[in-house]
């Protein structure tokens, strides 16, 4: 079975409070994108009795043990009986982008392997398992546009709200630690709630929907900065960071003519 999981970027992202299993309390919205990873699984007689992960693209700085979609089949494992996979997974979304990459890959298999052998898991099952995995996992359980809070497990639907529009993924190649961005973010409870600012105009959104993480990884990394103010000057009615970096989002009325230094760092231009 071959299946694409999604990159995903955040519309807005308010850190809210620290709590006391060590997460923060968010609230952003997840919404998807045309950037996806190609996930192959195969399963059949003429397979060792272990599974075997092949990775391409990014991301083979991982050892295939170490990968999120083997630790997702191994936990589906523990609750229902699953064969040997031989799995290929084609990395386009690179890690520590801010896009999900890997949280996607992981909810994507658990989605597969319950298709392939008929599992019938519920999803909040399956959305319990990838709560495990990783807190923005759950939503790529369905990969549709919502509004997060919690850890970024608490899922309310949203509409398409930017259907028609065009985006830029530009990345720099820089890997932002999502565990360095906490430590270093300062949370704060916003004065109006994103959920109600996200319906507004888009090009408004540049004036009161911002990312907290961008303070601090703009300081430690001016490029990243320095792409969002590139694709303001392109024309870009709403630019921000996605998550904790590094990859950063411009949203256009069409398709644009980007310069060469933004050429180099394009990662995904396509529709919403």
């Amino acid at each position: 079975m071959l299946v694409f999981p999604k990159a995903k970027i955040n519309l807005g992202l308010n850190i809210t409070g620290k709590r006391e299993d060590g997460y923060h309390n968010i609230e952003t919205i997840f919404y998807p994108v045309g950037l996806c990873d190609a996930l192959e699984v195969v399963a059949g007689a003429g397979l060792p009795e272990r599974d075997i992960l092949k990775v391409t693209g990014y991301g083979l700085e991982v050892k295939p043990e170490d990968n999120i979609v083997l630790k997702a089949v191994q936990r589906l494992r523990q609750i229902k009986h699953i064969p040997a996979l031989r799995i290929h997974l084609h990395k386009a979304i690179p890690a520590g982008a801010g896009l999900g990459g890997g949280s996607s890959d992981a909810a994507c298999i658990l989605r597969t392997v319950d298709r392939m052998f008929r599992l019938n898991l519920p999803d909040e099952i399956l959305r319990k398992i990838a709560l495990e995995l990783g807190s923005d996992c759950p939503y790529f359980i369905d990969s549709r546009p919502a509004f997060a809070t919690g850890r970024g497990e608490l899922l309310e639907p949203v509409g398409s709200i930017l259907n028609g529009f065009h985006i830029v993924l530009l990345n720099p190649g820089i890997a932002v630690s999502t565990r360095e961005a906490y430590e270093n973010c300062e949370p704060e409870i916003p004065e109006k709630p994103l959920k109600d600012l996200i319906n507004s105009p888009v090009p408004g959104w540049k004036d009161f929907i911002r990312n907290d993480f961008e303070k601090t990884v703009f300081r430690k990394y001016p490029l990243i900065a320095g792409l969002k103010a590139a694709l303001y000057d392109s024309g870009s009615l709403y630019s921000s960071m996605s998550g904790s970096g590094s990859t950063v989002y411009g949203i256009f009325t069409g398709k644009p003519d980007l310069d060469g230094k933004l050429r180099e760092c394009l990662i995904f231009s396509g529709s919403l």
